[in-house]
């Protein structure tokens, strides 16, 4: 089992993906530590939930260790978090490929991201025209960061 993350991350051009999305699932996510180097968070997604560690790699790689946590001690474990956020999360399959397509909540809305795993930093990928600018090298654009600091706050800087 590989435990490198290879994803790439796009705002969303318009709203044509949403004829293409089944239900959403509904995120919760806190950190505990939120830097760049290395952040832990812990996701509850309905009754399941995981603990996991990412390590920077690169602007698209990271090192992932993830571990499944009963959903009681994920929601106490959220509580003792200082940063936290809400999503919902929305999966298309597309040409073979998944994105994922998140809509945060409260802090961190309007702001709907579209990220997709893939198997090495330069594999080919499908373009739909709905995806937008790509900002994987962007760090204000993981959850990490948009815990600390909700989108509305700086999207009107860049």
């Amino acid at each position: 089992m590989s435990h490198i993350e290879i994803e790439r991350r796009f705002l969303i051009r318009n709203d044509s993906w949403r004829q293409l999305a089944g239900e959403p699932q509904r995120l919760e996510q806190g950190y505990m530590s939120v830097d760049q180097a290395c952040s832990v968070r812990v996701r509850l997604c309905g009754e399941q939930a995981w603990l996991t560690v990412k390590g920077y790699i690169s602007d698209l790689s990271r090192s992932e260790f993830e571990y499944p946590v009963p959903p009681a001690d994920a929601r106490q474990m959220l509580a003792l978090c200082p940063f936290r956020l809400q999503k919902l999360r929305y999966r298309i399959a597309l040409d073979g490929a998944v994105f994922e397509i998140d809509e945060y909540l409260g802090d961190n809305a309007p702001l709907l991201l579209a990220e997709i795993e893939l198997p090495h930093e330069n594999a080919a990928y499908p373009q739909p025209e709905w995806l937008g600018r790509e900002v994987s090298s962007d760090p204000r654009f993981t959850n990490a960061y948009l815990s600390k600091h909700p989108y509305p706050q700086w999207m009107d800087q860049e």
